[in-house]
């Protein structure tokens, strides 16, 4: 890494600050932009995978999310790029790995990421014209549509809102841990702009004018008020001439007055009640929220973050959290979590107890008292201290962050110091903070940390946040009053005007783009796509009658370990339990070891043990399948002997007698699928839908869906009635899937440490039973043909679906370039765009099940009516070279997201179950590469045939699926 000159002037920045950090492999380089006052760092490293972003700081004054609403506005077109959605434009046809904009409590970002030179210089300039030179300024439209605006189609109609971030935080305020943790930054900041919701409440959201909008883009979107970031290993010098001479020279340094002002303590703590909307009909016990929260230090103090990260698992995260013990032992509730927030300047940990009610709140607050009291008084288990700081450290040096590129959460981390004055690599460089935090192996520094900072905390709240029958009811019906007193108000002059208004946002979104302006945005080259697979490296070998897949690869010493047992010697109707018994592994006491022992001895030797159930299609085929239970484990190659030791001791060694344990976790369990059934309700409803006709897809509703989420909402009921039968059935399920005979090894390591790995993984074998299990085959009948799942939240999720191989048709490559273009043409201008909903989108798999499904969706009706103007649209489709290209290049950039070493190990024992072979992946690489209109027109009869089936799954607000029962075969409330 070439060393620069501190002081010196590099393409109009000076850089003030250069220094290894070791830590992230990276020379690390402070800028700051001469003319402008533009802050910049650069962290020049070997990673190909190149991230941009330019973030600003953005407090919000009020509720409204104008700073959510902005991060949308600002990417719907500007100055060089005139058109109405560049964002998506770049979304069909760029090789992006990452392309987004995030809004936080005081910052909004805007990062990209890619691995290719020429596109990383054409997503850089877009984004850079979006937020310095947005066509916000040419009318009101894109905040129309982006934030909100007054629907009414004739003087007799209704008046109604809609808004794309309208109806996102309306979909992200029916889930209640979104509310709380709304609530508890107001009640822990009621001082500052942290007491506001930046991404917007939606009573709120209403009272927002455009002219507020664009001030608050002319006063902070400024480069005196930007933090620019460049990571990776590409040409620094070239991008800081891009940025110099395309757009901060024309801008002069000013004050941006945009400082964070500190909260004082509060002293006293401050106690807030709010309520959340549950179905009229819904029982209110055991649903209240109640969380105590601290404010704890500043960001600035890198050491301190660290620590309460650790801090808040060895309490609250860890399987041998004793804090959470503590809780749950006690019979408040139900669920208890911790979180702990750095990314605001003042970082908060809160500990959560859910499922609980206002009478437990004292003995909540006594127990979390006496608990952490008599922590400082008899020490903390130093077994369960390193282990809290062993995980943390392996996950640090590993630096795997799945799809999220590694350069965009450094980013985020730098930003939780640089955003306030601080260096930004504070919280890169751990290594000194870490080795201080490892002195609590043989002093008493958490036990300090727990005194100073929570039991003698004055800066602390209670939320307590209750359910109300029927809330969201009574504010749809106060919501309808007050827009018909607003209209009765209103002149037919105005009333006009909302109606003209409305026909300029609908001319504004039908517009077809100038030809001029789809050129502006820069397109690849076909000749910049690699035209062949990725062939990753797989060795198949037989050792003791078990299958080995090795993946060898470069992963810094760290051996991953998968234990993949098929599932199919479980009966029918015992499926749901192979789910459960995922949910238990590592959580309940083993021969050897009880749980906390377990936890502990897992996370000091390993990098984690975790396991969840994996289906995949066969012979490409929705009826076709095989499941397995995976059991995956990593650690470093002088751990490995422990790591398969830990692993022989959950697969042979697990036990089931302590009930009560048992009972915890379901009831945790039925816990987080409630949330994710408001977080992840797209997934849901498609699943749920493609359940009706797909073998496969009904086995993994079985197991991940509605259907999965009641059969636990059912034990968790009768777990007293029915306890000796569910621990029998768990251990019946237990010895039915965990045998030599149904086992595969998966191993990614590297090269040299295979043998090692090989000679220590016997022990795994030798342990397992090898008697001979009877082969279940499932059967599933075809079920209802459309539902709708009410939920009382405020948004839908629409999804329609259908199997196009029952239907006739041949899976091809180009049904990826169709997937892309309906997903980010069709239905992103007919759902998203027009309809208001915040996301839509499309998928065909391999083996013929296709899906449209839509995402905190206002509507319902009119989604499906979408829907099935889709074959029409696709018999029409025509586009020229230049377009299909855009489309062809936006496939293969999801088809080519960079993978870790382990996510490629993985991807390619998942070909090998499933059949697949190099060849078939480079056939439809090519069938992607040669997709023409012609082909894409051919699908028109598919999904016209497909919608004809009437395949329909609608999750959503419980009022609004009751208008239009007529839509659906059977109704079912999801929670009860």
């Amino acid at each position: 890494m070439e060393t620069l000159n501190k002081g010196q002037i590099y393409n109009g920045f000076e850089l003030l600050e250069e220094r290894n950090i070791k830590e992230v492999n990276s020379m690390v380089r402070l800028f700051s932009h001469v003319k402008s006052g533009a802050r910049l760092l650069h962290l020049e490293n070997d990673d190909n995978n190149k991230v941009f972003s330019i973030s600003f700081r953005t407090p919000p004054m009020d509720n409204t999310g104008l700073p959510h609403i902005l991060e949308h506005a600002v990417l719907c077109g500007s100055k060089k790029f005139p058109l109405k959605d560049p964002f998506i434009e770049l979304a069909k046809g760029s090789l992006n790995t990452y392309l987004n904009a995030m809004t936080f409590s005081d910052k909004t970002m805007y990062p990209i990421a890619s691995q290719n030179h020429k596109d990383f210089m054409n997503l850089m300039d877009v984004y850079l014209d979006a937020v310095f030179n947005p066509n916000i300024y040419n009318g009101p439209e894109s905040f129309m549509q982006e934030g909100w605006h007054y629907e009414l189609n004739n003087l007799e109609d209704s008046l109604s809102i809609k808004g794309v971030v309208y109806n996102e935080m309306k979909g992200a305020f029916s889930s209640p841990e979104q509310i709380i943790f709304s609530k508890i930054e107001e009640s822990l900041f009621p001082d500052t702009v942290y007491r506001f919701e930046s991404g917007g409440e939606p009573d709120a959201i209403p009272e927002l004018t455009y002219e507020q909008f664009i001030d608050f883009h002319k006063k902070y979107y400024h480069p005196s008020n930007s933090y620019i970031y460049l990571y990776g290993n590409g040409d620094l010098m070239a991008y800081l001439k891009f940025i110099d001479e395309g757009y901060l020279k024309e801008f002069d340094e000013i004050e941006v007055d945009s400082e964070i002002h500190t909260q004082k303590p509060l002293g006293a703590m401050n106690v807030v009640e709010e309520f959340y909307s549950i179905s009229a009909d819904e029982n209110p016990k055991d649903k209240t929220l109640i969380s105590k929260n601290y404010v704890v230090g500043n960001s600035n103090d890198a050491e301190k973050v660290l620590a309460f990260t650790i801090l808040n698992y060895l309490l609250l995260g860890s399987p041998a959290a004793p804090l959470k013990k503590a809780l749950i032992d006690a019979n408040i509730g139900k669920d208890v979590f911790g979180s702990f927030d750095n990314s605001i300047m003042q970082p908060t940990f809160s500990i959560v107890v859910k499922n609980t009610n206002v009478e437990s709140k004292e003995v909540f607050l006594n127990t979390v008292k006496e608990t952490l009291e008599g922590l400082v008084k008899n020490g903390i288990d130093k077994k369960l201290i390193e282990a809290a700081i062993n995980i943390h450290e392996f996950k640090l040096k590993e630096a795997d962050y799945g799809h999220r590129p590694k350069g965009l959460v450094y980013n985020i981390k730098a930003m939780n110091t640089w955003l306030y004055g601080e260096k930004p690599w504070l919280q890169l460089a751990y290594e000194e903070g870490l080795k201080n935090i490892k002195r609590a192996l043989e002093s008493d520094y958490f036990e300090r940390l727990i005194q100073d900072e929570i039991l003698n905390n004055n800066h602390s709240s209670l939320v307590i946040l209750k359910p109300q029958p029927g809330l969201e009811n009574e504010k749809e019906l106060k919501e309808k009053a007050r827009l018909a007193e607003y209209k009765n108000r209103l002149s037919k002059k105005d009333l006009e005007k909302i109606m003209e208004d409305k026909a300029r946002l609908e001319a504004y979104q039908n517009k077809i783009e100038a030809e001029e302006a789809l050129l502006s945005i820069p397109l690849l080259d076909r000749e910049d796509i690699d035209k062949d697979v990725e062939n990753i490296e797989l060795i198949k070998l037989t050792q003791d009658d078990v299958d080995i897949l090795h993946h060898p690869d470069t992963t810094n010493g760290i051996s991953y370990i998968s234990l993949l047992f098929d599932t199919k010697s479980v009966p029918q109707e015992l499926i749901p339990y192979t789910v459960l018994l995922t949910s238990l592994l590592g959580k309940i006491r083993t021969e050897s070891y009880d749980y906390e022992e377990l936890s502990n001895l897992i996370n000091i030797h390993t990098g984690g043990i975790y396991s969840k159930l994996e289906t995949y299609a066969t012979q490409q085929s929705h009826k076709n399948f095989s499941s397995k239970l995976v059991v995956r484990g990593s650690a470093l190659i002088g751990n490995i002997k422990t790591l398969f030791n830990l692993m022989d001791e959950l697969i042979n060694k697990t036990k089931f007698d302590e009930v009560n344990r048992v009972k915890e976790l379901i009831a945790e369990s039925k816990s987080r699928l409630e949330m994710n059934i408001f977080d992840q309700g797209h997934v849901m409803a498609a699943r749920r839908v493609n359940s009706y006709f797909s073998p496969i897809s009904k086995f993994i509703e079985i197991t991940s869906g509605i259907s999965y989420y009641d059969f636990i909402s059912d034990l968790d009921a009768r777990f007293e009635k029915e306890k000796e039968n569910i621990v029998e059935n768990l251990q019946q399920v237990f010895s039915m899937i965990f045998n030599k005979n149904n086992l595969l090894i998966s191993i990614t390591s590297e090269k040299s440490d295979f043998e090692t790995i090989q000679r220590e993984m016997v022990s795994i074998v030798e342990g397992l039973s090898d008697r001979t299990l009877e082969k279940f085959q499932y059967f599933f009948e075809r079920t209802e043909k459309s539902e709708g799942l009410l939920t009382p939240g405020k948004v839908q999720y629409v999804a329609k679906g259908s199997n196009f191989k029952d239907l006739g048709y041949d899976y091809s490559g180009s049904m990826q370039v169709l997937k892309t273009i309906i997903s980010l043409d069709y239905l992103w201008n007919k759902v998203r765009v027009a309809g208001g909903a915040y996301g839509c989108l499309a998928n065909f798999s391999k083996n013929g099940n296709f899906v449209f499904s839509s995402y905190r969706d206002p509507n319902l009706k009119e989604t499906l009516k979408v829907y099935d103007a889709m074959p029409e649209y696709i018999k029409d489709f025509n586009v020229d070279e230049r377009e299909m290209r855009k489309y062809i290049i936006g496939t293969i950039s999801n088809m080519d997201a960079p993978l870790s070493a382990f996510m490629k190990g993985d991807r390619a024992t998942a070909n090998y179950i499933c059949q697949i072979t190099q060849q078939d992946l480079q056939k439809e690489r090519n069938e992607i590469l040669g997709t023409t209109v012609e082909d894409i027109r051919r699908y028109s009869h598919l999904i016209d045939e497909g919608m004809k089936m009437e395949y329909v799954c609608i999750l959503g607000n419980e009022d609004k699926i009751k208008e239009n029962k007529d839509q659906f075969s059977r109704l079912i409330k999801v929670f009860k």
